[in-house]
């Protein structure tokens, strides 16, 4: 088949200035369609060209890089507005259109112009928070609900299959999560005496309260570190938080890693942290349960779920440092259960499962 997957967002920016990465080949709409081109079909990805990598990279399937138009009242990182899908719609010839949510420009314009079955692949389980939320609301209430009712739509988790349904008739009974390349992941059984946050350092994602239940852990007599990957604003407050609870020595701070070396990390690791007020599927809670790693995180991210109905770590809003007593003391328990897990994940059944939709 030949298949047109636009998702013009290949990554979180936290502002509307996206920063630039060398490379897009960690993403996860990239493994995604490179699982579809392995499995025989004709794939092209429509992203936005201010995602594009600095680095010339070279892909096995064809990336349509598209302008970004009235950046100011779309901006990029949030609700981009790229005209050029119309004429890419029209000139083309595709057998299916895989396109990223329901309130999405690109998706109404891939609805009302593609001349192929269009699948929307929702993952959001609320209300965009932007002017108030008017916006969101008008676009479910009224556009979703005129021009959307032939469209199928599979949601991404529960939450999403939920929201969604109250203003499109033709939802999924399917859920299709966010999927992993299993080929770019080695587990461990054997785990090594630390916990691991990879991880913006931001405010929402709340670190300090992961630090401050490890601290407590450590303070039990515990003989074990913390290693915390990524960068943000918030880097010196979490520095200075660990100073204040005494484990400056036991928390240690890599900044941005490659891919390659984090991934190491998270396969040796007793399990990964999160203690997020705002997400939604989270890829790093595919990439360490794909680890053989368990997950202790709250139950804003929709991916907790089904941590919790297969016992692929714990999932609790207050989580704290007797969570983390738990998954050492049966980790081997939790790593088996993410190792039975893990095929269900990956990016081979995502196409499976998108197959079996249509």
């Amino acid at each position: 088949m030949k298949i047109l997957i636009v998702n013009a967002i290949l990554y979180t920016s936290e502002t509307h200035e996206i920063k630039k990465v060398s490379s897009i080949k960690d993403t996860m709409i990239y493994d995604l369609c490179l699982a579809f081109k392995n499995s025989g079909h004709e794939v092209t990805l429509f992203a936005a060209d201010d995602y594009k990598p600095v680095a010339n990279e070279e892909y096995p399937f064809e990336i349509y890089w598209a302008k970004t138009k009235l950046t100011k009242l779309f901006p990029a990182n949030v609700l981009p507005y790229c005209p050029s899908i119309k004429k890419l719609l029209k000139s083309r010839n595709f057998d299916l259109v895989i396109t990223s949510e329901v309130f999405s420009l690109l998706s109404f314009m891939a609805v009302r112009n593609a001349r192929c079955k269009v699948v929307v692949w929702q993952e959001l389980a609320k209300h965009n928070n932007i002017m108030h939320k008017i916006p969101s609301k008008l676009w479910y209430g009224i556009i979703a609900r005129m021009f959307y009712g032939k469209v199928t739509v599979v949601a991404r988790s529960e939450k999403a299959k939920k929201f969604i349904s109250k203003y499109c008739k033709n939802v999924s009974d399917k859920i299709i999560d966010h999927g992993v390349n299993l080929e770019k992941f080695s587990p461990r059984t054997k785990k090594e005496n630390f916990f691991i946050i990879p991880s913006q350092l931001i405010a929402r994602k709340q670190i300090d309260l992961s630090i401050r239940a490890f601290a407590d852990f450590v303070n039990d007599g515990n003989d074990y570190n913390l290693y915390i990957f990524g960068e943000g604003e918030e880097h010196n407050n979490l520095q200075a938080l660990a100073q204040s609870c005494g484990i400056k020595d036991r928390v240690k701070f890599f900044g941005k890693v490659p891919h390659e070396t984090l991934k190491e990390y998270l396969a040796k690791a007793q399990a990964m942290l999160i203690y997020t007020r705002k997400d939604n599927n989270l890829v790093s809670v595919v990439e360490s349960i794909a680890c053989g790693t368990p997950v202790i995180t709250t139950t804003v991210p929709y991916n907790a779920a089904y941590i919790s109905k297969y016992q692929l770590g714990i999932a609790d809003d207050e989580w704290c440092e007797r969570d983390l007593d738990e998954i050492v003391n049966n980790n081997d328990i939790y790593v088996n259960n993410c190792l039975k897990y893990r095929d269900e994940l990956s990016d081979n059944r995502r196409v499976e499962q998108f197959m079996e939709l249509i």
